[in-house]
């Protein structure tokens, strides 16, 4: 069975903030690049945008269109019978302010979730 992974609605938008001290205004604004998933397993996922939130209009045996995972272990032999799924989101902050630019690549934020895997199985076509 794919399991679909994403960020929640509205946290992969740019986000802007000015300051000002004695006249002189800077402004920052970091932009999500990718989504480093560490699936719990040994697997990762690299996803260069938010993913797909799963719903029911989707076929529950459909794979997500852009950022999805299939465990091949069930996790009862897990610390706690469950994986700890981490997610990484990488950031570039563009700044300007006194007639200056600049960038600050690679700000990482980090996320993590137990996720219990009950069982997987293998189907066999021919």
């Amino acid at each position: 069975m794919p399991t679909w992974i994403w960020v929640e609605d509205g946290t992969w938008e740019p986000v802007s903030v000015s300051a000002a001290v004695k006249g002189v205004k800077v402004t920052a604004t970091a932009r999500p690049q990718k989504a480093l998933w560490s699936m719990g397993e040994g697997g990762s996922v690299v996803c260069r945008g938010p993913g797909t939130p799963y719903s029911d209009t989707y076929s529950p045996k459909a794979s997500s269109p852009d950022c999805g995972y299939t465990y091949r272990r069930a996790s009862l032999s897990a610390p706690g019978k469950a994986y700890s799924v981490s997610v990484q989101v990488t950031w570039d902050v563009e700044w300007q302010g006194a007639g200056q630019t600049g960038v600050v690549p690679g700000l990482v934020m980090t996320a993590e979730q137990q996720l219990v895997v009950d069982e997987v199985q293998t189907v066999v076509t021919r």
